[in-house]
């Protein structure tokens, strides 16, 4: 089942909320958490906002299991834009485009949840690592034999006419 949330009308330009709304997006929701909280970004607070939302609606609207969440969809849209203007030289005047944004996430149970599986007993990488290692001076010293079994034929060759 799918949990929308939607943030209207931010103070901030779609273009800076974009960055972090694909940082977040496939993630589970505790990791998109934690991505937001520890984001510099003024859009990360927006965005931490809206994912708070949305797990509040899909606790107590639909009934779901948090841990079992998967930010599905994260987009930013451009809202209204506000024009003002500013003074300039000579008389003139540059126009200021103070520009707003919509920020929709959908939350979803429907995923699953990939994550990578930990390493046990040890250093397995290192065992493959001495085993290609091992077949490779084996294979070094078997070229070696044989080109030099090779060469004693040719000298033999070469000796006997």
């Amino acid at each position: 089942m799918e949990v929308r949330s939607t943030l209207r009308y931010a103070k901030i330009s779609a273009f800076k909320v974009r960055e972090v709304t694909r940082a977040i997006q496939g993630l589970p929701v505790s990791a998109a958490l934690d991505l937001v909280a520890f984001s510099p970004k003024k859009a990360a607070g927006l965005i931490s906002k809206t994912l708070k939302s949305a797990v509040a609606n899909a606790e107590n609207n639909a009934n779901l299991r948090v841990d079992g969440l998967v930010v599905k969809e994260a987009t930013a849209g451009e809202g209204p834009t506000m024009k003002r203007m500013m003074p300039r030289a000579r008389g003139s005047g540059s126009r200021i485009l103070k520009r707003t944004s919509h920020i929709r996430i959908i939350l979803t149970d429907e995923i699953e949840i990939k994550t990578r599986d930990k390493k046990k007993g040890g250093k397995k990488s290192g065992a493959k690592k001495a085993a290609k290692k091992a077949a490779r001076t084996t294979d070094t010293k078997a070229a070696k034999e044989t080109s030099a079994a090779e060469a004693s034929e040719s000298n033999e060759q070469k000796s006997e006419t």
